[in-house]
């Protein structure tokens, strides 16, 4: 990673040990704080279990998940594309991902794919470099939004089922380790309230906020987690998953 003594956090942030979404609005908009903190939770507890060596982060950003990974890998390569609406300066390659990657077969151990499947308009390409670029027994961490607004318009292309993402997987030889909704119907109500109500002037932004927190902290209880989880079957907000690649 480029510059990597001036990275700084940005979308994810350490908070009494666990990671969560920054509350700056800069890096995580007032909308967006509940579906990046089910996210931040997934890799939390994934990163220490499957991520290891040389690690690749696809579509990197700003590279939000750096600080969660760095002590469990050797290096880290940082790939964005030059119609990214974040910040480049950590980039190590500029790459249309949608093509060929300059690496070697099985280069890498690890990949971070973090919101990013939804922007390339043939995914299975991507896939197939992936399993390419990857070494056997190596791992893809990935998340992907399902019932979500269009966004990086008009860069916004798919939205996949857990039976696409499984079927995209194992085609390419990866056997799936976990592949969870992250959320339900829950989270979707208060994610579309809050993407609403924070365009309302002066109060719409503390409504948003307190609507987030307080599905937040219903899905917490032992009710709301089985709501979240039995709507999340059939009304996913989003998908996290992990791979391995067998063949």
């Amino acid at each position: 990673m480029k510059n990597k003594d001036k990275w700084a956090p940005s979308k994810f942030v350490y908070k009494n040990g666990k990671l969560i979404a920054s509350r700056d609005p800069n890096e995580v908009g007032i909308g967006s704080r509940l579906i990046a903190d089910l996210i931040a939770s997934f890799y939390d507890v994934n990163i220490k279990k499957y991520v290891k060596g040389k690690l690749i982060d696809l579509g990197c950003g700003k590279v939000p998940f750096y600080e969660a990974y760095k002590d469990y890998i050797t290096d880290n390569i940082c790939v964005d594309w030059e119609n990214t609406l974040h910040n480049n300066k950590y980039l190590d390659f500029e790459c249309d991902l949608t093509q060929n990657l300059p690496f070697e077969d099985g280069e890498f151990d690890t990949i971070i794919l973090s919101d990013v499947l939804e922007h390339i308009p043939v995914p299975e390409n991507l896939w197939s470099e992936m399993a390419r670029i990857l070494v056997k027994h190596g791992y893809i961490l990935m998340n992907v939004p399902f019932y979500y607004w269009l966004h990086e318009a008009p860069h916004d292309y798919h939205r996949f089922t857990e039976y696409a993402l499984r079927r995209s997987a194992e085609s390419k030889g990866f056997v799936i380790h976990l592949l969870k909704p992250a959320g339900g119907t829950p989270e979707i109500l208060a994610d579309i309230f809050a993407k609403h109500l924070q365009l309302i002037p002066i109060f719409g932004k503390p409504i948003a906020l307190g609507i987030q927190y307080i599905v937040y902290t219903f899905i917490k209880t032992s009710l709301g987690e089985i709501i979240s989880k039995k709507t999340g079957k059939h009304f996913p907000l989003g998908y996290f998953m992990v791979a391995e690649k067998v063949e």
